[in-house]
């Protein structure tokens, strides 16, 4: 069996603990726990030339006051950026993230659009939301809350990060 490490960054609160826990454990919480560091988990994902147990590396939220920790990319396959719908400023942060992200790995890269259940309090220009998805290799509209796309999200990054 092939073993991935995948990283998933985002501002904070954009859904990236809730969204690694609905694909490793099938649970989602209202409750909101802020992720200190990172956490790991691990799920094996059948892919179409072998299984791949992904080690997935929730980051704690990195806004532009504190950047993140450049060593926790080290050995990433793959990494995701989520951001949240309901939030316009997240697109913003995570294209500053994905730029910050490449200065240390040209590793593939999903954007994650998070929050699709939430009615959206402003509206994402969808041209400039697919402009900036060409800088990834996938995109996702996904929620956590309903597990809309989260499976096939994670099947996708598992995929990339054995190309």
């Amino acid at each position: 069996m092939i073993q991935k490490k995948i990283c998933v960054l985002g501002a904070t609160g954009v859904g990236k603990t809730s969204l690694t826990r609905k694909f490793v454990d099938g649970i989602f919480s209202e409750k909101y726990l802020t992720t200190i560091g990172v956490k790991i988990d691990k799920k094996i994902v059948p892919t179409s030339s072998s299984d791949v147990q992904l080690m997935i590396w929730d980051m704690e939220g990195i806004d532009r006051y504190c950047g993140f920790n450049p060593k926790y990319l080290r050995g990433a396959s793959a990494f995701i950026v989520v951001t949240d719908q309901s939030r316009a400023q997240s697109l913003v942060e995570g294209m500053e993230i994905l730029s910050m992200a490449r200065e240390h790995t040209d590793a593939p890269a999903i954007l994650v659009v998070n929050k699709c259940d939430l009615d959206m309090k402003w509206h994402w220009r969808e041209d400039h939301v697919d402009t900036q998805a060409e800088l990834f290799q996938a995109r996702f509209n996904t929620s956590a809350k309903t597990g809309v796309q989260v499976n096939n999200m994670f099947k996708s990054i598992a995929a990339l990060s054995i190309e």
